[in-house]
């Protein structure tokens, strides 16, 4: 174990949540062992601000809950305690041991279970801080701060991977992976966010286990996949993904269709790009958008489908929406209330091609309008082909109603402006 004193490391108190130093001082008081761990210690010895602070204890649950009045526990597979400070939310762990351990057994609800595929099912063995550090999933996450003593603890070379911006997973690679698949997904989530490198057996491993992602309940990707693409690196993170071949276990049908479709990839991009960037100038952002686009390739290609098969545009896309969403959430649960607004700028690509009338100039004040603006935007931008449409609209939405009113009545219909869907060339 390397233990850092005060004056070798840039952690100072004054950069830590007033709620997380007081969790810690009511644990230490009661005769427990406290300490910030994870990604809040790995940020503030780079120098960052984190959003989060969490806290490992020896205290269990139970023990939790009772010092606290304004906490609850949670969860099943992991057992954890939320303490609430307003809206903020201190996440209190109990250190976590080896299974070997459990003595209880399987049908224990406070020890460990594990499928006959090795996955992990439940795992509220409780340990030392030296077992805790071993069982969390990667070094640079590993790091625990004493605000008493002002002393970091590493145990696992957690410092040294942060100088050499590498990120590595504790343990070997293909058992921790088995144990949890959803640790590759985070070892990309975090080698895009820190700008790090993956270090060579933990990338090696997640081509040898991306086939567990099967395995994992689409309701729990889905929550990964938030965290994956909202927290402000979703380019990096789809280089990631698509570098690691792990996007196929979360959209098969787009990468499918992003072999075929030239235009899927760069609107995909420009999506996580803008997203991307409107939280870097803390705009609001939605799941819904990013859905959009990733599922987009995959529902015009379905439309398609369906006018040539006679169907009319808007009854194809309305169709074409509802088969692409129900594929979809076989691997990943989309709630409704994400599924709609995307089904929703889908259709208006078709509403936006009509010009005319006093449902044209209505258009704009629509709730769904700005965002299928938007989407028309980057489609463009990925090279789809609208007739302008960007251009018109961009300067239609500025007029007065009046205006616009007297604009779409004199103007023509400009018949629907069907993309030109540029299809890869096969290999010779």
């Amino acid at each position: 174990m390397n233990v850092i004193p005060r004056d070798q490391h840039c952690i100072s108190r004054q950069n830590i949540s007033d709620s997380a130093l007081k969790v810690m001082s009511r644990l230490r008081k009661e005769g427990f062992q406290a300490y910030l761990v994870g990604g809040a210690v790995r940020d503030l010895l780079l120098g960052e601000r984190p959003k989060d602070f969490d806290i490992a204890t020896d205290a269990t649950p139970e023990d939790v809950r009772e010092l606290f009045r304004n906490s609850r526990i949670i969860g099943r597979r992991f057992r954890i305690v939320h303490v609430r400070f307003g809206r903020e939310i201190i996440e209190v762990t109990t250190f976590r041991g080896h299974h070997d351990n459990d003595a209880a057994g399987a049908s224990d609800s406070n020890g460990s279970k594990q499928s006959n595929k090795g996955l992990l099912l439940r795992d509220n063995v409780f340990g030392t801080l030296e077992e805790d550090a071993v069982r969390r999933d990667l070094t640079v996450n590993a790091l625990y701060y004493d605000a008493g003593n002002f002393e970091v603890f590493d145990h696992v070379g957690g410092t040294r991977d942060l100088e050499n911006r590498l990120v590595r997973i504790i343990g070997d690679p293909e058992q921790r992976y088995t144990e949890d698949p959803v640790r590759m997904l985070r070892v990309l989530r975090f080698a895009a966010k820190l700008d790090f490198s993956i270090e060579a057996e933990t990338a090696r491993g997640i081509g040898l286990c991306a086939h567990l992602l099967l395995e994992i309940p689409a309701a729990r990707l889905f929550d990964e996949f938030i965290k994956l693409f909202m927290g402000g690196c979703a380019e990096a993170t789809l280089d990631k993904l698509l570098e690691h071949d792990l996007l196929r276990y979360l959209f098969p049908e787009t990468c499918a269709e992003m072999d075929v479709d030239e235009l899927a990839l760069p609107l995909i991009r420009a999506a996580m790009r803008s997203t991307d960037l409107r939280i870097g100038q803390d705009k609001p952002v939605t799941p819904a958008f990013i859905l959009a686009a990733l599922l987009w390739p995959v529902a015009r290609a379905q439309a398609d489908q369906l006018e040539e098969r006679g169907d009319a545009p808007i009854a194809a896309m309305h169709s074409a929406a509802q088969l692409t969403i129900s594929e979809a959430a076989q691997h990943l649960s989309i709630p409704r209330r994400f599924s709609q607004p995307m089904r929703e700028i889908w259709e208006y690509q078709l509403r936006l091609t009509n010009r005319r009338g006093r449902k044209a100039a209505e258009l704009v004040e629509q709730r769904r309008f700005r965002a299928a603006y938007d989407f028309l935007l980057l489609r463009e931008e990925a090279g789809e082909y609208t007739g302008d449409l960007g251009a018109w609209w961009t300067t239609f939405q500025e007029l007065p109603m009046e205006q616009r009113l007297k604009e779409a009545g004199g103007g023509g219909r400009s018949g629907r402006s069907k993309p030109r869907r540029r299809r890869a060339k096969p290999e010779a």
